[in-house]
């Protein structure tokens, strides 16, 4: 059996980016100096993380892959056929919904297909680094 590796891939909440914004307009240090004159909590923590958990902008950690997963993953980044079948596209979307815990179906449409690549680009890049392989 092919060894599994776990790569930190997370990608940022809706919190975390309302937080940089606030950080970088000045907001963030206002309101902290605020709550520190005034003793009051202004509750930015809780209302990051509750953001962050939301459904559709949540933080995610992807399950790990195989040596396997990752020959099949690395080769559509890297080598994209032009035309794929539905049996490769079977082999990719099996890797795919098993380590992001989802159910996409086989598709023709090209822009769902860019963002698997896409999303898949980040986790070849993550493994890479790693030295995975």
């Amino acid at each position: 059996m092919a060894r599994k590796k776990r790569v930190q891939v997370k990608k940022e909440g809706l919190g975390d980016k309302i937080e940089k914004v606030t950080k970088a307009t000045g907001i963030k240090a206002v309101v902290d100096k605020i709550s520190e004159v005034t003793g009051v909590d202004c509750g930015c923590s809780e209302r990051k993380e509750i953001l962050n958990k939301s459904r559709f902008f949540a933080k995610y950690e992807p399950e790990c892959i195989d040596e396997d997963e990752y020959k099949i993953l690395k080769e559509l980044v890297t080598n994209p056929p032009y035309i794929m079948s539905t049996e490769y596209q079977l082999k990719v979307l099996k890797v795919y919904n098993r380590i992001f815990r989802l159910k996409q179906k086989v598709t023709n449409c090209g822009s769902c297909w860019d963002n698997i690549k896409n999303q898949i680009k980040t986790i070849i890049t993550a493994y890479d680094r790693e030295g995975f392989i």
